[in-house]
């Protein structure tokens, strides 16, 4: 196997939540580019079309699902619905989530709490449990990544909403140990700890919070925002056979931020 080959997805299947823009889309694009074929879970219509158009004029297939991952019922039914069409899965990726709301813990209200919770913690346990409950079945191993955050490791500053950063450091700790756990049976599972990327939802913060995401620029050694497309390579080492020695990792992509 070339190093060039390592990096190659033919005839892989992946399944990809919050996959119709932002760093899902960046993702799901850069695996089909690679070889695989996508299934795309989002909630907009609209968004997960134009990016299943975009999947199949590099040439692969794209499977479209409508479902909103933070719910926890939605979540179970498109996870079973993809497995019918189009599993088991090669490669999962555990997109979805976001802080949403800037508001203190004191003021946060129980039902909005386990609300977010659920978008960013339990979507991820559930499609681990179902997409990657259905790898273990068929064998031969098979690929996870959960998408993190910094905020995994160090409290954003300047924003509550700690929902986000209690999930996230769960999300990162349900990794490592799911990795432990599944390694015997070769699926690896991995975390992206992605810091701030120029995405739809950070401009809308940053229309809204000018102060705050300057402040967060400036803490950035690089002296920039992330661009959404710089974190497909990344999904696709942690797919591919380049990484098949790697479970159980962090990979902080965020340039520079946490170093401070």
């Amino acid at each position: 196997m070339t190093l060039a080959d390592a990096f190659r997805l033919d005839g892989r299947r992946a399944f990809v939540t919050g996959a119709s823009r932002g760093l899902g889309r960046e993702m799901a694009l850069a695996l089909a580019e690679a070889g695989a074929d996508i299934t795309l879970v989002a909630r907009r219509a609209d968004s997960l079309a134009a990016t299943a158009a975009d999947i199949r004029a590099l040439g692969r297939e794209a499977t479209v699902i409508e479902a909103d991952i933070g719910d926890p019922a939605q979540c179970e039914a498109a996870c079973n619905e993809a497995l019918a069409r189009s599993g088991p899965f090669d490669i999962l990726v555990n997109n979805v989530g976001g802080r949403r709301v800037n508001v203190p813990t004191e003021e946060m209200p129980l039902d909005q709490w386990q609300t977010l919770m659920d978008l960013n913690l339990t979507s991820t346990f559930l499609c681990c449990k179902l997409i990657g409950g259905a790898m273990l079945r068929r064998g031969g191993g098979g690929r996870i990544i959960n998408v993190a955050s910094i905020n995994a490791l160090v409290a954003m500053r300047g924003i509550y909403g700690r929902h986000y950063e209690a999930a996230k450091a769960a999300v990162l700790q349900f990794t490592r140990s799911l990795a432990v756990d599944w390694a015997p049976q070769g699926v690896t599972v991995n975390a992206i700890c992605p810091g701030i990327f120029l995405t739809e939802p950070n401009r809308a913060w940053s229309e809204k919070y000018p102060e705050m995401i300057a402040a967060i620029e400036r803490n950035i050694p690089l002296g920039r925002l992330g661009a959404p497309e710089e974190i497909g390579p990344l999904a696709v080492y942690l797919a591919s056979d380049a990484a098949r020695y790697m479970t159980g990792a962090a990979l902080v992509i965020d340039g520079g931020y946490t170093c401070l």
